[in-house]
């Protein structure tokens, strides 16, 4: 996946109708839908992103993780196609390929993931499915919700809730159950190439969500 991604964003951006940019992120914990993916330790986060005149992006994204016996780095590659339907709507549809690395067995828990993400003005429905969700062969969806209220031209408030749901409770599930809920509520800052958040996250699950106040500074470069 990552040499298909490299290829794409070698051959595409040779015809000069591109934008490339990079993000360096430090958050103080890394949540994947409200679950720490850190052990609630902070991480940074970095992505390499290319955009196309013709809709057409491909990119890279890094993390720290900390899932136990050394898996210590998460590393995804995606491709995609973002296209206006009409006046006011949006449409983002792609592939994921997420990796893992650090521990002799951190490679079992790759796997791939569709989505298919829908813009209205300040609202944002988005879904995420995958075949083999972190290696077990089980079939996982996510539906998420957002909406942005701006306060002015630097300062917005966004509050936002997704819906996780396990296709094969046998292969995987959260705690005894098959699905969980995760919402936050985070207000956002930003100034020319810098963004700074800070936002309350909570799921319905016992122990593997906890209720957090999360912190994070961005700052962009663009090439």
């Amino acid at each position: 996946m990552k040499k298909l991604l490299l290829c794409t964003f070698l051959a595409v951006s040779a015809n000069g109708y591109a934008a490339t940019s990079s993000t360096i992120t430090l958050v103080s914990d890394y949540l994947f839908n409200g679950v720490s993916q850190t052990d609630e330790d902070p991480a940074i986060q970095a992505s390499l992103d290319w955009a196309g005149d013709s809709g057409l992006y491909a990119g890279f994204w890094g993390s720290q993780v900390d899932f136990g016996e050394g898996t210590d780095i998460e590393a995804d590659g995606y491709i995609g196609y973002y296209t206006a339907i009409d006046d006011t709507v949006n449409v983002d549809i792609g592939i994921a390929q997420y990796t893992y690395h650090g521990g002799d067995n951190s490679s079992d828990y790759n796997y791939p993931e569709a989505y298919v993400k829908f813009n209205v003005g300040n609202t944002n429905l988005n879904f995420w499915y995958t075949w083999d969700y972190f290696g077990t062969d089980a079939g996982h969806s996510i539906v998420m919700l957002t909406h942005a209220i701006p306060i002015n031209d630097n300062l917005s408030f966004e509050v936002g809730i997704d819906h996780s749901i396990s296709h094969d409770k046998d292969k995987w599930k959260w705690e005894d159950d098959d699905s969980y809920t995760h919402w936050r509520a985070t207000v956002n800052y930003s100034i020319n190439d810098w963004a700074l958040s800070l936002g309350y996250e909570d799921t319905t699950l016992d122990t593997m969500g906890d209720s957090t106040v999360l912190v994070t500074l961005a700052r962009t470069f663009n090439f």
